[in-house]
């Protein structure tokens, strides 16, 4: 997978949880969680590579919160539009 998605869980019509998926090589699992001090949480590759991000409070999410951590894994900003489906119930 070349290009990152947002994938969200609903109950009840409401965001339960997100996934960001950064670009990845096929076969890429995680080996490695680190909890970001915002409270998301990062998947890492067995060579070191970010290849996702968890968003437990999909809801409550702030863009500048995660254009922060996306920037220290080297990844470009997040738009608005790309993290509307956490926020829309």
């Amino acid at each position: 997978m070349k290009h990152r998605y947002l994938e969200v869980t609903f109950r009840n019509g409401k965001p339960l949880a997100a996934y960001l998926y950064l670009p990845r090589n096929a076969g890429d699992m995680s080996v490695r969680t680190v909890r970001d001090g915002s409270g998301l949480l990062v998947d890492y590759a067995a060579d070191g590579r970010a290849i996702g991000i968890e968003v437990p409070s999909p809801g409550s999410i702030r863009l500048e919160t995660l254009n922060r951590v996306l920037i220290s894994l080297d990844q470009g900003p997040a738009t608005a539009e790309e993290l509307a489906p956490a926020g829309a119930a």
